[in-house]
């Protein structure tokens, strides 16, 4: 691995670069926060899909644009006069300084529970007015509930056992139940989200992290479907050509070679 020495020097690099792109590159030159936003989200996608497949080296490549973006932003903050990559640095070290007083002071803490709940406090000391405040408005629904549950359980704001989140899962179906049989589409509607809120509730306490569950289950059927268009094709047929019983044939096939 690099020495501390080599991974400044490849930082300082960097910099320099993105310096040159910022003069000499028409593209670079035309770029804005808002025009760089989208392709930011786009990699952070990329490196997640890089995380789940567990491929090392594409998680170095998608850190690097990640990392690219990172430099571009304070190099749009230091034209602007209004920070640089510096103050970027500066700003989370003494965020994580001051988040951790069991490293960095003499606060005492049991595990990470703990840890959780104090950063939650300091966060309001901080000048929140809610535990909320740091949910981001644009994030995924799915993702969105995980963080809010994960904030206000760091409050203290939680159920003690699995056992009680699973009976809410339980009662959020049977309200679900009894709104498709007599409700509108509004209400049952909202008592579907009701279920979806509950379930991921659910995986947290089951230490799963709901969001990387469901992709995994979507890779799985996208793997299991292209199987099965693949049959097809072998054989000279159509989906449309094929009846369920046969396409479930397959399907079954396709689980064995998971």
């Amino acid at each position: 691995m690099n020495t501390r020495a080599q991974q400044l020097e490849a930082i300082d690099r960097l910099l320099t670069i993105m310096d040159e792109l910022r003069e000499q590159c028409p593209w670079d030159r035309k770029q804005t926060f808002e025009s760089l936003r989208h392709l930011t989200i786009e990699e952070t996608y990329e490196l997640g899909d890089a995380i789940l497949e567990r491929n090392l080296e594409e998680i170095k490549n998608e850190l690097g644009d990640l990392l690219l973006h990172i430099a571009f932003y304070s190099k749009l903050g230091s034209e602007e006069k209004a920070f640089d990559i510096a103050d970027v640095a500066t700003s989370i070290s003494d965020k994580l300084v001051h988040r951790h007083p069991h490293v960095y002071g003499d606060v005492t803490v049991q595990d990470e529970e703990e840890v959780k709940k104090n950063w939650e406090a300091l966060k309001l000391k901080e000048g929140k007015t809610s535990v909320l405040e740091g949910v981001p408005k644009g994030l995924p629904a799915l993702v969105k509930a995980q963080r809010i549950q994960d904030k206000v359980a760091g409050v203290g704001f939680d159920w003690e056992h699995p056992e009680q989140v699973w009976d809410k899962v339980q009662e959020e179906l049977a309200e679900l139940n009894a709104e498709v049989k007599n409700g509108s589409d509004k209400t049952i509607e909202a008592e579907f989200g009701d279920v979806l809120f509950s379930i991921i509730n659910y995986a947290r306490f089951l230490k799963i992290n709901p969001d990387t569950a469901l992709e995994r289950t979507n890779q799985k059927f996208t793997k299991r479907f292209q199987y099965l268009e693949q049959h097809a094709q072998k054989i000279g047929k159509t989906l449309h050509e094929m009846s369920l019983d046969e396409m479930e044939v397959i399907w079954q096939e396709a689980k064995k070679v998971d």
